[in-house]
């Protein structure tokens, strides 16, 4: 599917990338009408105090070339550099997280909302917001440190702004506050995103699972599954044993958890 989308996007108008963030956060939307699931709007995410830099137009990205290896915008070389990452994202545009967030609806199977997300950009020309915010929920997730505050300020700032996030949005922001340990925040998130009528791939909840393993807290990690299997959510076995990649003790814990075994 993501082959498919990429080689359309390539044939279509070039994408065009939000107005300029503005100091490290802030960014300005189209004026185009919303469209259904998506929600335009002029929010500003200053979690900073400077607020120098102007609203001029960004240069277009180069279109996705789903024959290229290369990314559409290069990483930044420091994820940590949050400056370096947001000058990236201001100067160079969202191209390269649209294709992330596109992909990644693709191969959970969410086929559906990967052509919604395509839709938007196709024939609107604008880039829906869901794909601004979780660019920077990635960014601090991705700093690291005490910056998963500024993810979780950035999600609550989403949805004031009446954005829905889509699944891709909660696995960002649950591998994130797993990574950083943050068991009770992940957990939250996860039980949101199955609330919301959301799935999680594998990937999303062992990463919440392993860390309850890890801060040796099973007893907890328990309650969040009963939790989760209240709303629905039944861990598959196969699944489980593949998405495991640390053996001995993550793993031998982790089937206990989930199976008795």
């Amino acid at each position: 599917m993501a082959f498919r989308i990429g080689s359309l996007m390539s044939s279509t108008a070039r994408l065009r990338s939000l107005k300029p963030f503005r100091a490290l956060l802030p960014f300005s939307t189209s004026s185009t009408p919303p469209t259904s699931g998506f929600t335009n709007t002029t929010a500003s995410f200053v979690w900073s105090d400077s607020d120098s830099d102007s609203d001029s137009e960004s240069n277009s990205p180069l279109p996705y070339d789903p024959f290229s290896n290369k990314p559409a915008v290069p990483e930044p070389s420091d994820p940590t550099n949050l400056q370096e990452v947001f000058h990236k994202i201001r100067t160079q545009g969202l191209t390269n997280h649209a294709i992330n967030m596109f992909d990644g609806l693709s191969k959970d199977g969410l086929t559906h909302e990967a052509l919604q997300l395509f839709s938007v950009m196709k024939d609107k020309g604008t880039m829906p917001d869901v794909v601004a915010h979780t660019a920077v929920i990635q960014a601090y997730v991705d700093a690291g440190g005490t910056h998963w505050k500024n993810a979780l300020r950035t999600y609550q700032r989403m949805l004031a702004c009446g954005v829905l996030p889509n699944a891709y949005t909660f696995s960002v922001l649950i591998k994130g506050l797993a990574k950083q340990r943050r068991l009770a925040e992940a957990g939250k998130y996860l039980i949101e995103m199955v609330t919301r009528g959301m799935k999680p791939n594998v990937d999303t909840y062992l990463s919440v699972f392993e860390a309850y393993v890890s801060e040796e807290k099973l007893e907890e990690g328990k309650e969040l599954l009963e939790e989760l299997k209240k709303k629905g959510l039944e861990p598959d076995e196969k699944s489980v044993r593949s998405g495991t990649v640390k053996r001995g003790y993550m793993f031998n814990s982790i089937m206990r958890l989930f199976f008795d075994k």
